[in-house]
């Protein structure tokens, strides 16, 4: 498997997957995650992550763009504390 790199046009679904395996989605957006990861390490505010990271306007639409935040926040969390085994697998 080739990681790829994420492409700033890269599209974000509203919500990140559930599934308890990887997903092609996942692999598509290991960046993304990465991404979010290192944003939260360092306390970016959620609204700039969401504008930045997953490109939504907190502005317009705060409800929609804080549940994708949070939602690819945690598939992020759950890549890196259970997900990535597969990849060694």
């Amino acid at each position: 498997m080739s990681v790829r790199r994420d492409h700033p046009d890269l599209e974000v679904d509203d919500e990140a997957p559930t599934a308890a395996t990887i997903t092609g989605y996942d692999e598509r957006h290991f960046v993304t995650y990465l991404r979010l990861l290192d944003a939260a390490a360092q306390k970016m505010s959620w609204r700039e992550a969401a504008r930045t990271i997953l490109h939504r306007d907190p502005a317009c639409d705060p409800a929609r763009s804080k549940r994708c935040w949070k939602s690819h926040l945690a598939r992020a969390r759950w890549m890196s504390a259970r997900g990535y085994r597969q990849l060694l697998e």
